[in-house]
């Protein structure tokens, strides 16, 4: 028996195919672990309405690093701290042909908007009696900013006077939280967060000179690598990224 073609049949199919071909392609999603400190500036680089496809997960490098450790899914991974990418390196977590140190930051100390203090950077000031109320900085046992915080402390000779007036946060995020609401009297974060934040002033800022260099490593995570995330890897060195960072208040080591 012969079997017959329906030719409006075959014509519709094909014209379906075409249209099928023609959708653009969904793009493959990417996701970012990200330093707390680092969310303004990449919220501009992508922001959602624009890119859907990128998955921005921010918080403190220390629980960011543990969580990729632990399995969690990421393509990305930006630490503000040298030690805990080298500690991933350590353990093949990370593609470390992939790694470069993308930017550099500062220390500033912030005050709530109207409620500002002299403060002289130097081991004769009389820090205890400059402010009343406690200080917020990074928890020193595992958040980089608290980590530069605690040696700058330390290195001005502050660190016994202060001690017991510390308020350690999980992320310089928290500490920027703490001082803009007036819950704690002064801080210590990074230039790039307070220099987009109407809502602090910055009393002081910390020369680098008293703690250790602040970078920025980047680097894929280890694992079957799309083209996508190298695709990103390479958009954060470019000159439309060094422009945001540089708005940002960081300092860009590498670019293209």
């Amino acid at each position: 028996m012969s079997r017959s073609h329906n030719p409006v049949s075959c014509v519709s199919g094909t014209i379906l195919l075409l249209a099928f071909s023609l959708l653009p392609a969904r793009a493959e999603r990417v996701t970012v672990f990200a330093a707390a400190s680092l969310t303004g500036a990449l919220r501009e680089l992508w922001p959602r309405e624009r890119h859907p496809e990128m998955s921005l997960s921010f918080g403190g490098s220390s629980m960011l690093a543990r969580q990729i450790e632990a399995g969690a899914p990421a393509d990305l991974y930006l630490s503000a701290s040298l030690d805990w990418m080298d500690h991933l390196q350590a353990r093949g977590h990370i593609d470390s042909t992939t790694r470069i140190d993308l930017l550099g930051n500062h220390l500033v100390v912030v005050a709530p908007r109207d409620e500002g203090f002299a403060l002289t950077l130097a081991p004769t000031f009389d820090i205890g009696g400059a402010f009343a109320g406690r200080l917020a900085l990074g928890d020193p046992s595992h958040v980089p900013a608290g980590i530069y915080a605690m040696q700058t402390l330390q290195a001005l000779g502050w660190w016994p006077a202060l001690a017991h007036r510390l308020a350690p946060a999980g992320d310089v995020r928290a500490v920027l939280a703490w001082v803009e609401r007036g819950e704690c009297a002064a801080g210590i974060v990074y230039t790039s967060d307070a220099t987009t934040n109407p809502r602090v002033q910055i009393v002081a800022t910390i020369p680098d000179s008293l703690h250790i260099p602040i970078r920025y490593p980047v680097a894929l995570v280890a694992g079957p690598t799309t083209a996508a995330a190298r695709r990103r890897l390479d958009t954060l060195r470019s000159p439309a990224a060094q422009a945001v960072f540089h708005r940002h208040g960081f300092t860009v080591l590498t670019a293209q």
